[in-house]
């Protein structure tokens, strides 16, 4: 704790926990909280996800974008299931724009934000930091309900009646959603503005062993839309895209 203070007093920087998945999104938010000032604590969950390659691709981000301390809590969020992510559920493929517009799918997994927000909540009790940063989004955001402006609100109302540092006065706890209202275009030339290498990241929900995305889950379909509204090329090799090369030669 006192290492913490030393620490921020010197850079004249206040912490904030970031959520770091080690997809776009989370990489952007990564990369504006360190461009608003902050010293950025990142953590990560290994939840029981069949996409745990995105650890890897969360510690590469990490490293690159100057995250102070980098933490992956391991929780086992299989013991429940309900998702295609904990779960043996297929994941959905090469849906259209209109159907994920409506409904909340079946990668929803049950109250997983509000299980990462307590995690950060905690440790920037630990670190003496008020702000915690996270990814979600009310434009791309493929119908969950904990992505939602008035889920984030509500829970940070019940954050500041949870702490001791809370109760006490020290801590006056600000989820930030810097990309609450944009779209997957808009967070792109944000993180490339920054400085963010996209090649580092994963977005995939069903990825194949070696990390390659499928190139046809909501998370890929949205990825890929947003690179090319930007009229620039996605860094990664997408397996649909590899298999349709195949078949024309």
């Amino acid at each position: 704790m006192e290492r913490v203070s030393e620490t921020i007093q010197k850079s004249g920087q206040k912490p904030a926990v970031v959520l770091l998945s080690g997809g776009l999104d989370s990489a952007t938010v990564l990369a504006i909280a360190r461009e608003q000032g902050y010293a950025p604590y990142a953590l990560s969950f290994l939840y029981g996800q069949r996409h745990s390659v995105e650890l890897e691709s969360a510690k590469r981000v990490a490293a690159a974008l100057g995250a102070v301390d980098h933490r992956i809590a391991q929780i086992d969020l299989r013991l429940f299931g309900g998702s295609a992510l904990t779960d043996e559920i297929a994941v959905p493929k090469n849906r259209a724009a209109d159907e994920m517009e409506h409904g909340i799918p079946i990668t929803y997994v049950p109250a997983r934000n509000t299980i990462f927000l307590s995690f950060a909540l905690a440790w920037a009790e630990v670190l003496g930091a008020s702000d915690v940063f996270i990814g979600v989004n009310a434009l791309d955001y493929s119908g969950y309900p904990d992505c939602r402006p008035e889920y984030i609100a509500a829970y940070e109302v019940m954050a500041n009646l949870a702490t001791k540092a809370g109760v006490e006065g020290h801590q006056n706890l600000k989820i930030h959603t810097p990309l609450m209202q944009m779209t997957k275009a808009e967070i792109i030339r944000t993180g490339l503005r920054l400085g963010v290498n996209y090649a580092l990241t994963s977005s995939c929900y069903d990825p194949a062993p070696d990390g390659t995305p499928c190139g046809a889950c909501d998370s890929c379909t949205l990825r890929k839309k947003g690179f090319r509204e930007n009229g620039i090329e996605d860094p990664l090799h997408y397996a649909d895209t590899e298999t349709k090369a195949q078949a024309v030669r």
